[in-house]
Formats: structure tokens, sequence, C-alpha cells
């Protein structure tokens, strides 16, 4: 072979394009909607609800109709959902700062109330492949002590970008200046990229910075956190939405599970901000190397007392801040294009911490520690596959005003066993046949029931789940009352759905 040629085949190689380095890596957009409810979106089951992009996100992914929040409130599950870790492992177990009960049968433990920065993220996880990484909307995951904490904020843990996100679990207003009281400031949302305008509606300013962020970083890989505040109180409607959800409900007699117009009118803006960030990645030719990751932090909210009613979370027992299924079941939707097959659906129970690792297997990275979560990978390939893990726990040793009390939970199968730390007292269900979780069977399936909470209490020393302790001082002739400052106030009863 004659040197001229032997030069050619040489220039030919090095010039040649690497296809491991042509190929893009995949983007990743994970939606946190605030207190969404397992039937919140159409296709889920709402009957007033208007979803047509989560619908669409829905019809072209899988959908997972078994998915589950890491709590029954929200900082605990954005922490696992951030570490792959369960709330109990990180010791952040209620929203932070909680309620703050009196006169309680046990006393809470001590536990954390911030996301330490020792727990490694998915954003300094991806940072290992060069990703671009923006947290947009709530974080809520550092002290409520009257300071701001800006050493726990995104920033530092691995977000290049941080829009809105510092301790607040709320916002003051959706309606800018996006606080309340007559000036607008107290509980405003800060960290917004401009000052914004009177009209303007904060689930619109939090998505037109997403959709900003898709045109710079298009031609990078990027990790967007969307951590909406929406569908959280306050119930506020863009301006206009509203009648059209009463209307709708004046327009016919038949009774409806979702009945709030100002809810309703949320939940759509929810999901206008959905399809919009969807266009942005088709404008930009990014549809088809983006994974989509849609859920919520717990279950829905079903009232805002006075008996008026936020949402339902049908056939799910309560909602947020309860023990029963409502206060943790959510909807589930995952798009990863050319590999779920559109319209698929998965029956595997998920949970908050398996997010981490399956976008890590995508980015083809392995973990930095080990996890609690299981990555979704198989099941994203073939929704009949089993993954190694048979059963999901939760940890709540706190008190909540939603009549929320101290408790451990384990789902293995259809098996759904309740243990009460006031007294020990056990409920199980069979979720196939009581998805309301009505008939107890502790007492006509003891062995199940022994045999579920040895089980859980070996998985609570594994993570090292703080307990709560006998209160010395509790009297039940007094009631149990949340104290805020010099004022008293009965939690709210636990309400059946």
């Amino acid at each position: 072979m004659s040197a001229r040629i032997l030069l050619f085949l040489f220039l030919a190689a090095i010039l040649q394009p690497s296809t491991t380095h042509a190929a893009k890596q995949p983007n990743f957009i994970l939606f946190l909607v605030d207190d969404m409810g397992w039937t919140d979106p159409a296709c889920f089951g709402s009957d007033l609800h208007e979803t047509p992009n989560i619908d669409r996100l829905a019809e072209s992914g899988m959908k997972f109709v078994n998915a589950y929040a890491a709590c029954t409130v929200c900082s605990p599950t954005r922490a696992a959902v951030l570490t792959g870790m369960y709330p109990a492992r990180l010791h952040v177990t209620d929203f932070i700062a909680g309620h703050p009960f009196h006169n309680t049968q046990v006393t809470i433990p001590n536990w954390t109330m911030q996301l330490n920065l020792e727990h490694v993220t998915i954003a300094e996880e991806l940072k290992r492949r060069d990703y671009r990484t923006a947290h947009i909307g709530k974080w809520h995951l550092t002290p409520r002590d009257g300071v701001e904490h800006p050493d726990l904020w995104p920033e530092q843990q691995g977000f290049d970008r941080n829009i809105g996100g510092f301790s607040a679990g709320a916002p003051g207003s959706y309606h800018w200046p996006y606080g309340r009281g007559k000036d607008g400031q107290s509980g405003k949302v800060i960290n917004l990229p401009e000052k914004g305008k009177k009209g303007d509606y904060l689930t619109d300013t939090l998505t037109d910075a997403a959709v900003r962020i898709i045109d710079e970083w298009k031609d990078d890989p990027f990790f967007i956190y969307f951590s909406y505040y929406t569908v959280h109180t306050p119930v506020q409607a863009k301006a206009g939405y509203a009648k059209h959800f009463s209307d709708k409900l004046k327009a016919s007699d038949k009774p409806r599970r979702h009945r709030n117009p100002e809810y309703a009118s949320m939940v759509k803006s929810l999901d206008e901000s959905v399809g919009r960030v969807l266009a942005q990645l088709k404008k930009n030719g990014l549809s088809d190397n983006t994974i989509i990751i849609f859920t919520a932090d717990n279950g829905g909210l079903l009232e805002m007392g006075e008996g008026k009613p936020v949402t339902s979370n049908l056939p799910a027992r309560n909602g947020k801040g309860s023990v029963y299924e409502g206060g943790v079941r959510v909807p589930g939707v995952i798009r990863w294009p050319g590999v779920t097959r559109p319209g698929s659906v998965s029956e595997t129970p998920i949970i908050s911490m398996d997010y981490l690792p399956t976008i890590l297997e995508i980015a083809g990275l392995q973990p930095t520690r080990s996890l609690d979560g299981s990555s979704l990978v198989p099941l994203l390939r073939d929704p009949t596959t089993r993954l190694d893990r048979n059963d999901l726990y939760w940890h709540y040793p706190h008190y909540h005003s939603m009549g929320g009390v101290p408790y451990t939970a384990v789902r293995s199968g259809d098996w759904r066993l309740v243990e009460f730390h006031e007294d020990q007292r056990l409920e199980l269900y069979d979720l196939k046949t009581d998805p309301h979780e009505d008939n107890n069977l502790a007492a006509t399936q003891p062995d199940q029931a022994h045999r579920l909470r040895a089980q859980m209490h070996k998985w609570r020393k594994s993570v090292g789940a703080q307990m709560p302790t006998p209160n010395p001082d509790y009297n039940p002739a007094m009631p149990t009352v949340i104290r805020y400052d010099t004022r008293d106030r009965k939690p709210a009863p636990q309400r059946r759905d």
C-alpha cells in the first residue's frame, strides 16, 4: 500500500466524527407539581379539569397508575426526588418547619429542617457529564426561621440557575408582585429574573424563564427541575379563567368529583405551562432528545377550611397530610422518545426516589453513593417488567393540620399496612379490592399484618428512622392544638373522602 494511501486512511480516521461524541447527550426536564392530586389531570380521571398538554404527554409516553410521593407533605418528597433517598434516611420528614402542635400524645423527634449540603443531588451528579442545570420554582429545603439561608439554596446544590427558589413553601399570591398585604411584600417570591408588572401570573412568569433557558442552552445537554408552586394554596385563578369552569359546572346537573372553578383554573394554567415548555423543545428540535418526567410532591389538598373544597383524590382515601393513600398517591408520566411506547401504562408501584437513578442510567452515569430508589429504565423499555423491589415505605413521625398523626406505612404487592405511633394500632388494607381503605383486615389477617409490621420495623432500623416518644406532659383532658405565637387553633378533623 502506497504512502499516499496510508496517509489518506490515517487522515480519514482522525477526521471521521466519533459516533459517541456526535450523539448529543439527552436532556431532562422534571416537572414536579405542588399538591396535585392523583386524579387531577384529565388523563388520570378528572371530570372537570382540562389538561390537553399533560394528556398528550401521557399519550406519547408511559403513564404510571401506581405512582407515589415519598411523603404526605412537600419538603420530604422534594428532598427524596433530589437525592434518591428516603426522607426517613435524610431525617427530613415534615414540611419545613412543620405545624407547632401542643399537648400531643407523643413528642416528635428532633428532625432536620433543611437539605444538608452533604447530600448529592441530581444536578450535582449530572455535572459529571457537563450538564447545565436549572432550578425553577419552589425549593422549600432551607430553615424557616425568619431569615434567608442562601448557603442552602439550589446554587449550592449543583444548579447553575435558580429562578424563584428560596425558603418559602408557597407564594403570598400568584398575582404580581407575588406577595400579600397592602404593599404585596409579605410572602413575596424572590429570585425572579424580572421585576414584572400588574396582570402577570406566577406560573406564567416561571414558564417564561424555562422557555428562555431552553433557547439559551439548546446546544448543550441540560437538566431543568421545574418545581411548580402551583397548585398549592392560595387558590387563585388567572384572570378570566374561573368563569369558564363555573359555566361548565352550571351547564350540567351531574355530580362531579372536582368542583372548584378557581382550582380548575390553576390546573389549566399548569397545563398551559407544560404545553409551552414542550412547544419550545419542538421549536428547537429537542423533543426527540429530551426525557420528560411529570409527577407531584404529595396528594391533593381536600379543603381550605370552612368546608370549601379544593380537590378530590377518589377513589383514594383522604388527601395531603393524611396517613392514607390520598396523601401519597400522585400522577406519574415519563416520556423517553424512541424508548417508551406511546400510550403505554405501567401498574408497577414507583416512588419519588426512583427518578434520580432513572435519570443517571439514561445519562450513562453510575450514582456516587447508595440510593433507596430504583432505576425505572427496565419499565420504560417494557412496562410488564418486574422491578427488583417488592416494597415501598412511608415514615411520618409528625402531626398535621389535615388530620395526620405519626405513622409508618408499607405497600407490599396489593397490601398496605399502617402502624400508628400513638398506640401501635395496625390497619391493613387490600388495595386491589379496597382502594378507599375502608375494610381494615388487621384482625382477620393477623399473619399478614405481623409479617408486614416486622418488615416495616426492619426497614426503619436500616434507614435510621427517627421515632416519636411518649409525651410525659400529655393531658388527655385538654385539646391538642396548633399554637402560632399566642393563638391556639384546633387541627381540622381527619376526613373521609
